[in-house]
């Protein structure tokens, strides 16, 4: 996997996980977990796990006896994620390729990977992994953002740092916004041996109690430091600030965001 938009290491995972995940990904991440195990699956893979988020509501809302194996591909992000468990927990952390799974064949009942496809070099070999490793029948639950249209956040975080670098623009920002178009992602959930494909787009508001904390962490939360940082001769404080004045600007201070995510739940046959 490309290190420019999968680098998630140094202090990006606590950004992350502090200022990224109670804001854009808890809710949703609670929300996965529900429709997981609704299922009642007795052995559960997270793929992309990064920092916990969805692992800790997966272990909340799985039956007390269910197996659960979180994976990412980054052990930084992994090692916050295990700090979020008590001993005896039944939660297993391992670094893991998602499209080279070390695991044997039909180990799984259900898989769950939320905001980790777009990351995916080769998402065809993902859909695939994730197939072979489940049982027949088995469900692959996961999600990815729409398009910049429904997530302004993420549209205003690329324009402004693009701003600073006229010539050389990051690109981090295009990369989670990526996997909007539904069809592609069911054809290859089709193509790689899925079927009773469900599709259901979430919208949802969120509330910005800090907004300067919110843009922190847009930035340094993410790869998008790193581009930055490579590119060298502007402080990113001077984008933290810039941000911060346009999410005011656009969701008030402290404001109101809407979000918008879409989730496929997918059936081996």
């Amino acid at each position: 996997m490309s290190s420019d938009a999968t680098g998630f290491v140094g202090n990006i995972p606590q950004h992350y996980d502090q200022g990224l995940g109670p804001i854009i990904f808890a809710e949703y991440a609670a929300d996965i977990a529900r429709r997981t195990a609704a299922g009642r699956p007795a052995r559960v893979l997270e793929t992309a796990a990064g920092t916990g988020i969805v692992t800790r509501k997966l272990r909340d809302a799985l039956p007390g006896d269910t197996q659960l194996t979180a994976t990412d591909l980054n052990p930084p992000m992994l090692e916050i994620a295990r700090a979020k468990f008590r001993h005896g927990e039944q939660v297993g952390f391992q670094p893991a390729d998602a499209i080279a799974l070390p695991f044997a064949d039909q180990s799984f009942d259900a898989i769950v990977c939320q905001f980790g496809v777009m990351f995916f070099p080769d998402k065809a070999k993902s859909f695939s992994e994730a197939c072979r490793v489940l049982v027949p029948g088995g469900r692959y639950l996961l999600s990815v953002w729409d398009s910049h249209r429904y997530n302004p956040f993420g549209r205003l975080a690329h324009e402004v740092a693009a701003r600073f670098f006229p010539a050389d623009p990051p690109q981090f920002y295009s990369v989670p916004f990526s996997c909007h178009q539904i069809d592609p992602i069911k054809e290859l959930l089709m193509a790689a041996g899925f079927a009773d494909i469900g599709i259901v787009v979430i919208g949802q508001e969120r509330e910005l109690p800090d907004v300067a904390h919110f843009a922190r962490a847009a930035v340094f939360g993410n790869p998008l430091i790193d581009q930055i940082r490579t590119r060298g001769g502007v402080d990113p404080e001077r984008i933290v600030e810039a941000l911060a004045q346009e999410f005011g600007r656009e969701f008030g201070d402290p404001g109101r965001m809407p979000i918008q995510a879409i989730v496929f739940s997918a059936a081996k046959r």
